[in-house]
């Protein structure tokens, strides 16, 4: 970056959070090297601001999702991404530094950003398969994303910005989300998450009776707002009609996403909403209908299901390898083939099915 070059962005990011922090000096954290010049940080950079609020925690704020600079994009609404991340992580009271797992996890969250082109928004979850904090004895294996309640949307001269926060969460809250949603879950559990500040030591807010009485009626009431799940294993083949006999399709996913489709089935097709599971290969999209088949269109398969074989399923579809027969469509089978958690250097670490 050159002093002739305009920092306008940048100086946008700072002067909403200073209206927070006033004369704070935040902890700042500056890539040397930029990504696009082989750096393996894609953020520019990093504030950490100490927060009392509702107790002590680090503020942390990004820089690098929006244009901070000159304006390249050819969207005039929205500055590169149209956001910026935040992260509220608890902070003991001798605490200098805002802890390095989550500067490492923003910068993580930007690799897959920058990589794949997919966005957050607020409502979104992500599941991390396995602690947020590598090596840390903690449930939170997920993240939450929810607008910041204190950082508003802001106009640059490079176009808008939305500050989003993360918010981690635990194995069985973010299967909550995926049968309900995301702002429901977070709202009946605020007063055991204030200001959603991440705790590395906290349990599930589902194993509080009126928390978790609170989330099912939501559930049995609003159905799901889950209506695209990304699936890493999702093939169809089409069954084939031969002389004497007819070869069903079969339909095959991992044993980690039937419990989630399966859970789904009732928060959705059962409330006559449509759910699209995605690989890189195809889509299958399971519609409710009032009679059963499927159509193809290109990657693209629709699978239409009535309510006899929607209930079939929520009885058989289990996480474990097996092929289900349906004796409401015989022209169908279920393959659920096992799954295979990885750590991030591709090592096997559990299986599920």
């Amino acid at each position: 970056m050159t002093t002739e070059e305009s920092t306008a962005g940048w100086d946008a990011i700072e002067e909403a959070v200073t209206k927070l922090y006033g004369e704070q000096e935040p902890k700042h954290y500056v890539n040397s090297l930029p990504y696009i010049l082989g750096g393996q940080d894609p953020l520019d950079g990093l504030s950490a601001y100490k927060a009392e609020l509702p107790s002590p925690h680090w503020h942390i704020v990004t820089f690098g999702f929006s244009e901070l600079y000159e304006k390249e994009s050819e969207d005039p609404e929205y500055s590169g991404y149209g956001f910026e991340l935040t992260f509220r992580v608890a902070r003991s009271e001798e605490e200098e530094e805002p802890p390095a797992w989550a500067l490492n996890l923003l910068q993580n969250m930007a690799r897959y950003v920058f990589n794949s082109g997919n966005v957050f928004a607020a409502g979104d979850y992500l599941d991390a398969n396995g602690p947020i904090c590598l090596g840390a004895d903690t449930q939170l294996t997920a993240l939450a994303f929810i607008p910041d309640p204190e950082l508003d949307i802001i106009p640059t001269p490079n176009g808008r910005v939305e500050f989003i926060q993360m918010v981690g969460i635990t194995e069985d809250e973010l299967e909550a989300m995926k049968i309900w949603n995301t702002r429901g879950l977070l709202e009946a559990g605020k007063e055991e998450i204030p200001g959603y500040i991440t705790d590395l030591s906290r349990n599930s807010i589902l194993r509080i009776p009126v928390i978790q009485e609170s989330v099912q009626k939501g559930i049995d009431r609003d159905g799901s707002s889950t209506g695209f799940l990304y699936v890493d294993q999702l093939t169809w083949e089409t069954g084939k009609s031969g002389l004497f006999s007819k070869k069903p399709s079969v339909h095959t996913l991992g044993a980690k996403q039937a419990e989630t489709v399966q859970k789904l089935l009732r928060g959705r097709l059962l409330k006559g909403k449509e759910l699209m599971l995605m690989s890189k290969e195809i889509s299958v999209i399971l519609e409710p209908s009032a009679t059963t088949g499927f159509d193809i269109d290109e990657q693209k398969v629709y699978l239409r299901l009535d309510e006899t074989v929607v209930n079939e399923l929520l009885l058989k579809l289990q996480p474990k390898e097996e092929e289900i027969r349906l004796s409401s469509y015989k022209h169908l089978i279920i393959q659920v083939v096992k799954t295979y958690i990885k750590d991030q250097d591709g090592n096997v670490v559990s299986t599920i099915g």
